[in-house]
């Protein structure tokens, strides 16, 4: 069987074919296609994209048959997009401070421009809470305003925002209930423009990473989609650090995407386009890092508010495309497109999850996430 016929007969278990008339059907304009993802996986299957050797009316809805095919447990083939299918293996700490503040401006100083026309008003770069929410804005305001009463927020808190992004959360908690915060990221270009956003605030932003910052305590810590940065080798260092920073009675809130098998490893493509070094959690890494440091007081999964989410960015992405494209050029649009549409084709078939994790430095006498 050559390479052809072997990626026709794999998608066809997924009820997916070539040259199809179903919009999840992927069309084929080179021939190279079949033997490089056969060859290379999901870094095949994103590239040949990128390469605008294939294309797909709907993406997502591809990546979501793909993975709900259960291809790779059937033929052992990597054809799947999925931060938790490439098997590379390492002994270095490819997350040190060094490679994160290099891996961090990869990203997010992509350039505020993009984002901009990306996200909701507020800047958030994390999955939105949409239970009765109409729209990105309001399912964005829902997940902040969760946040601060999970954590149960009170004027003249101090709270600590680890990976702060512009400052959209920091912002909120402080104009809604009255605290003071610190955020720190390793973008400055974050920095520039949340500094704008949150001119005469009680809000500091600090370029640091997580284990160069000492000396400060805080009520409240915060991590928003930020830990899937960290890398299993520093779990454990991260969850040190932040008890450090908490007072006796503080609470930490974690929130991460999640996945569902234990992993030290990246999917390919990801990790060379999009975040660089970037892995997912498990269960049991989280549980484990944390062990020695905190109470698990709630998990909260809504993993499929993401697929919402990212389509929503995706179609910002495509209506602002006239004003982002100065900046850019054509793989880059192919590149972001891709991600969005595959991501949230990952989120759709669960194979990714969202969870909210609340932790207490001392275990309460009363549950705290009751409201």
């Amino acid at each position: 069987m050559n390479s052809k016929e072997a990626v026709i007969n794999l998608l066809q278990e997924a009820n997916i074919k070539i040259n199809g008339n179903n919009p999840w059907d992927i069309e084929v304009t080179d021939e190279r296609f079949f033997s490089r993802v056969l060859s290379d996986g999901s870094l095949g299957l994103g590239e040949s994209y990128m390469d605008e050797w294939w294309n797909c009316k709907n993406l997502d809805t591809f990546i979501h048959k793909l993975l709900r095919g259960n291809l790779e447990e059937k033929y052992n083939h990597e054809i799947v997009m999925t931060a938790a299918k490439e098997k590379i293996k390492s002994f270095f700490n490819h997350q040190s401070i060094a490679e994160c503040k290099k891996d961090i401006s990869f990203h997010y100083d992509t350039g505020n421009v993009l984002f901009k026309n990306m996200l909701d008003s507020r800047m958030v770069y994390s999955c939105g809470y949409w239970a009765n929410a109409k729209n990105i804005d309001e399912a964005q305001e829902n997940k902040l305003d969760l946040i601060c009463k999970k954590i149960g927020l009170k004027p003249g808190m101090k709270v600590l925002d680890v990976g702060c992004g512009w400052g959209p959360f920091m912002k909120y908690a402080v104009e809604n209930y009255g605290v003071e915060c610190v955020g720190i990221t390793l973008s400055k270009e974050q920095i520039k423009l949340g500094e704008e956003m949150c001119k005469g605030l009680p809000i500091q932003f600090l370029y640091s990473d997580y284990r160069e910052l000492s000396g400060m305590k805080f009520d409240r810590v915060v991590s928003i989609g930020m830990f899937e940065h960290v890398g299993p080798k520093n779990y454990e260092i991260y969850m040190k650090k932040i008890s450090e920073f908490l007072d006796d009675n503080g609470i930490f809130l974690l929130h991460t995407i999640g996945g569902l098998k234990t992993k030290d490893d990246c999917d390919k493509w990801i990790r060379k386009y999009i975040f660089p070094n970037g892995t997912i959690p498990s269960i049991k890494q989280i549980g484990e890092a944390a062990e020695d440091y905190f109470y698990m007081e709630d998990w909260h999964d809504f993993g499929p508010d993401y697929d919402k989410t990212l389509m929503v960015w995706y179609d910002n992405f495509q209506k602002n495309w006239d004003i982002i494209k100065p900046y850019y050029n054509n793989e880059f649009k192919r590149i972001w497109e891709y991600y969005l549409l595959s991501c949230a084709g990952a989120f759709r078939a669960r194979e990714l999850a969202l969870w909210q994790v609340v932790f207490t430095k001392k275990r309460q006498e009363k549950p705290i996430c009751r409201f």
